[in-house]
């Protein structure tokens, strides 16, 4: 399963298994699976000890996943923030608008969908609508 980053595809790197909220361990490092569908309050409660955080995505019309990960960062989480599941590249660059990292796919999407399209929406500062918009005002 590849690990989508800004400069291609990489192989999971993470050293420590991800754990569902409700069976953390009573102290981290953590790693923690979010469902799209999770009450975020314990996962939330635990974000000092929490080194990496993956939020799954059941379906690509399923758009859960992009709230969850505006909601941790805005509660201050910090670390590894990774989408896990059905996200397409036309979606990455969103998904790192929202605060995600990374992207973990499987075998047969990144067959469909190469690392060279995702790369090609790597520069996702640069290529939204608002920045759109200001250089043909601009221009």
């Amino acid at each position: 399963m590849p690990i989508i980053r800004d400069d291609g595809f990489h192989a999971d790197d993470l050293n420590h298994g991800f754990t569902a909220p409700d069976a953390l361990p009573a102290n981290g490092p953590l790693a923690i699976d979010v469902a799209s569908d999770a009450d975020l309050a314990p996962v939330i409660a635990r974000l000092d000890d929490t080194s990496a955080i993956r939020v799954a995505f059941p379906s690509f019309a399923d758009g859960r996943g992009f709230s969850i990960a505006r909601e941790l960062r805005r509660a201050g989480f910090r670390g590894r923030l990774r989408a896990q599941g059905h996200v397409l590249a036309d979606q990455y660059a969103m998904a790192r608008r929202v605060g995600f990292d990374e992207v973990e796919i499987d075998d047969d999407l990144a067959a469909r969908q190469p690392e060279a399209q995702w790369r090609a929406r790597a520069d996702w500062q640069a290529n939204d609508y608002q920045n759109r918009l200001g250089r043909v005002r601009a221009g």
